[in-house]
């Protein structure tokens, strides 16, 4: 089937490896457009990149990045607050929510997507929410994604533009799997939550990734920041 015969599907594309997975299997079933939504983070210049990257390995021509000035204004995140710092990961991480969490950032994203599949005439948007092996957002549970649907019904013209989550009861490691069966382009991909240089390794979302590829036996193809090792 040609790219012009295929149904149109917008994916949230952040730069991030659950992100990067999802575009691979929108652009794969689909005609897919990709949008990023930067919002004043700590990365913000890195994840960038990392979308354009993304989007011209999977062929991905239709693009729209966006910024999203109110999140750092409200702030309340140590990703959008330089007052607040970015933590070490714990223990156990996705008990409790964590300060990295943006509050209700997932509906703002969620609303251009979906402003923009109505006017491209898209069906579909796929979103890489995740909630298993994740720091525990709220805004990344199914019960969040099925209301969503229902104010997307509600309020669009058609009412026929669905909030797709392909992820989101996968594990991490599944993930993984998953993309490097797709080619999936994890080489270009950033998580790391404080530097844009090389990943720190110790934010959450930096250990959550190290540990998704160590459980499913691959490689992680990015540079992490060299662990020091003392001796007694």
């Amino acid at each position: 089937m040609s790219a012009d015969a295929r149904t149109r599907a917008v994916v949230l594309l952040s730069g991030g490896m659950d992100s990067c997975v999802c575009a691979a299997l929108a652009a794969r079933d689909h005609d897919a457009a990709a949008v990023h939504v930067s919002y004043g983070q700590r990365t913000e210049e890195r994840e960038r990149q990392a979308f354009f990257a993304i989007c011209d390995r999977l062929r991905i021509r239709d693009r729209l990045v966006v910024r999203n000035e109110a999140l750092r204004a409200i702030g309340g995140s140590a990703l959008t607050d330089d007052a607040i710092a970015v933590p070490q990961a714990a223990p156990q991480i996705g008990h409790g929510i964590p300060v990295t969490y943006v509050p209700f950032r997932n509906a703002h994203f969620l609303a251009v997507a979906v402003s923009w599949a109505e006017v491209l005439g898209a069906d579909q948007v796929y979103i890489g929410a995740v909630q298993q092996d994740s720091s525990g957002y709220p805004d990344c549970r199914p019960e969040y994604y099925r209301a969503y649907n229902e104010v997307v019904r509600a309020g669009t013209r058609e009412g026929r533009i669905a909030i797709v989550t392909p992820l989101i009861g996968l594990r991490k490691a599944e993930i993984v799997q998953l993309g490097l069966e797709l080619g999936a382009p994890f080489d270009l991909t950033w998580s790391c939550y404080s530097r844009e240089d090389v990943a720190c390794g110790v934010c959450e979302s930096c250990v959550l990734r190290r540990r998704a590829f160590a459980a499913a036996g691959a490689s992680d193809p990015i540079a992490y920041v060299p662990t020091v090792v003392t001796h007694s």
